[in-house]
């Protein structure tokens, strides 16, 4: 019976592989993903954006934009990861976009 899957503990980082980077261009992907909190409370983490930006002022102009709450955290792992509140998955594509600071084709979003 250890098969019952809601037992098992969850790692949304666990499908991004080292060996996403690459793609048609050379390019790193950026993972959108959702986590689910408590209840119906989630969390929206964007990791991947390239280290050239600065990942605080991008949240700001986030949480102005979306009327959320948010941060950087740091991930031992993936280096660091914004977290949003709510479920931001598409807002923050259409941002990224926007903002010119990914393409279409970079950006790979997870979720349920």
């Amino acid at each position: 019976m250890s098969d019952i899957q809601n037992l098992t503990t969850f790692d949304p980082f666990a499908d991004a592989t080292k060996d996403d980077k690459g793609g048609a261009h050379g390019e790193n992907f950026i993972h959108i993903r959702i986590q689910q909190r408590n209840g119906r409370k989630t969390l929206t983490t964007v990791q991947g954006i390239s280290s050239q930006y600065d990942l605080k002022k991008i949240v700001k102009a986030c949480k102005k934009e979306f009327a959320c709450n948010g941060t950087v955290v740091e991930h031992p792992e993936w280096g660091e990861v914004i977290q949003l509140q709510g479920d931001q998955r598409n807002s923050i594509k259409e941002f990224l976009m926007k903002m010119k600071l990914a393409d279409e084709n970079q950006l790979k979003v997870h979720g349920f």
